[in-house]
């Protein structure tokens, strides 16, 4: 059953940070090419990072990659912070600036293509959502404009049929993507207070996870692994399939 396009792509090559919509892109094992491939540690408490949870203000600063895909290593990625300045990731400048917004000592990690651990950054490789559960969402919601960034997807979907939230029932699916990618749709997302953070200024919105908690038994969106590895890109069909 075709139940799509590819609407938006979004990595994110820094975990918490804000990411990129990118045109196309490969699927690697873990999730989409690079996608929370470098990490800060937070070195307070030991082997956890340090996310949005801790930090907020993570959601402002802005990461991409600076050059073509490799297999061999990542590209330079470039941040923006809050206050417009471009940095490298490693540089001692954002170090200090990060330590010294969170409170906390941190250290820099990455991984390496082909390395990074899947599952272990996020909960599972992708996360999808639609066009429809969005738009429905907002209007629940019922505040303002409901940026789809506070929930961090990998993959927007634009519905082919527009019936909001159809998504919650594929769990246990498989999704095509283009010709090469297929996913394994796995469980809906259950939400936390990230989504609360305005990606654009970093206010708190306590109403929002209200709102999910309440109107959609805390779930939006769903989690999904990967089943075949290839290139998507937006404007791809997507066609749901049993297993």
């Amino acid at each position: 059953m075709e139940t799509g396009t590819i609407q938006q792509l979004i990595r994110y090559p820094v975990k918490s940070f804000g990411g990129e919509c990118v045109m196309s892109t490969r699927v690697m094992n873990y999730g989409l090419y690079g996608d929370r491939s470098h990490v800060f540690l937070d070195e307070s408490r030991e082997g956890k990072f340090l996310t949005i949870t801790q930090f907020k203000q993570m959601a402002l600063y802005k990461a991409a990659f600076t050059g073509a895909e490799k297999d061999e290593e990542f590209p330079e990625v470039t941040i923006v912070t809050p206050s417009g300045n471009r940095m490298n990731w490693g540089g001692e400048e954002l170090k200090k600036e990060i330590e010294k917004g969170s409170s906390t000592h941190v250290a820099f990690k990455k991984y390496e293509p082909e390395l990074v651990p899947a599952g272990a950054i996020e909960e599972e490789h992708i996360l999808l959502i639609t066009d429809a559960s969005l738009s429905r969402l907002e209007e629940i919601w019922g505040k303002k404009k409901l940026d789809a960034m506070r929930f961090r997807p990998n993959i927007i979907l634009s519905l082919k049929n527009k019936i909001p939230f159809a998504e919650e029932g594929w769990t246990g699916k498989k999704l095509q993507i283009g010709p090469e990618v297929e996913l394994f749709i796995k469980r809906p997302c259950e939400r936390c207070m990230i989504i609360n953070v305005d990606p654009e200024d970093g206010l708190l919105s306590p109403s929002l996870l209200k709102t999910v908690v309440n109107n959609r038994e805390n779930v939006f969106g769903m989690y999904c692994t990967v089943l075949k590895k290839g290139t998507i890109k937006t404007g791809d069909k997507t066609i749901l399939k049993d297993v």
